[in-house]
């Protein structure tokens, strides 16, 4: 799985709630069937740390893999923008190969 398809998901399973790791791969797994590989995973959470889209929701010591993260506003507005752009597309490529896009 591509780096920015791993955020993208992290993002859609953290705007349900603050989750720790190994929940949000098991709630990326009961999205799309598959688990993020541990290089993915971590990794998505450091690049979207990093970039101010998720925080910890506890200041929790510990490994990384049990920090509770949440989204953050700035989270949202970018999870927001990169579904309604893909949504777009979708569109488009429904209607190219002659579906009525629902």
């Amino acid at each position: 799985m591509h780096g920015n398809d791993a955020q993208l998901l992290v993002l859609t399973v953290l705007a349900d709630g603050p989750l720790h790791g190994y929940a949000i791969n098991i709630a990326v797994e009961e999205l799309t069937g598959r688990r993020l590989g541990p290089g993915s995973l971590y990794g998505a959470l450091s690049r979207l740390e990093a970039r101010g889209l998720i925080q910890p929701a506890a200041a929790a010591p510990g490994p990384e893999r049990y920090r509770t993260m949440q989204i953050t506003g700035a989270g949202r507005d970018a999870l927001r923008c990169e579904l309604e752009q893909m949504a777009r597309v979708s569109r488009a490529g429904l209607r190219a190969l002659g579906i009525s896009p629902a």
